[in-house]
């Protein structure tokens, strides 16, 4: 193996905690979002409940679009994959020591099939 080159099981580590972080700073933000929704109240104690109304359409509206087109795109790129990843089932053979990985295996595929379907009933709804 190179010296220089992660393990799989720390390259999966890794990109583990990258996600981990960018799902702490999608959180941030969406706390910075509800901040900003509970600021447009405002406009309707000064007697400007339209501006309310408008600000918050429009935070929704934008929301949203980009959170669908978000998903869209993921679910596209993660179901042209399922193929190629299929294809990676560890061999079975009927020996009962790799009975655990090849059972690992399906039931995480099946996972992530679960999920892509529901992503695409989020995304007809």
């Amino acid at each position: 193996m190179d010296q220089n080159k992660p393990s799989t099981g720390e390259a999966e580590r890794e990109a583990r905690q990258r996600v981990a972080r960018h799902l702490q700073e999608l959180h941030r933000l969406h706390l910075a979002l509800a901040e900003e929704s509970r600021a447009f109240k405002r406009f309707t104690t000064e007697g400007q409940a339209r501006a309310e109304i408008d600000l918050a359409a429009e935070m929704l509206e934008q929301y949203l679009s980009a959170s669908g087109a978000f998903l869209e795109n993921m679910r596209g790129r993660f179901e042209a994959r399922l193929p190629l990843l299929r294809r990676g089932e560890p061999a079975f053979g009927g020996r009962p020591d790799q009975a655990p990985e090849h059972g690992a295996f399906w039931l995480a595929f099946s996972r992530l099939c679960a999920v892509l379907r529901r992503a695409a009933r989020q995304a007809e709804g």
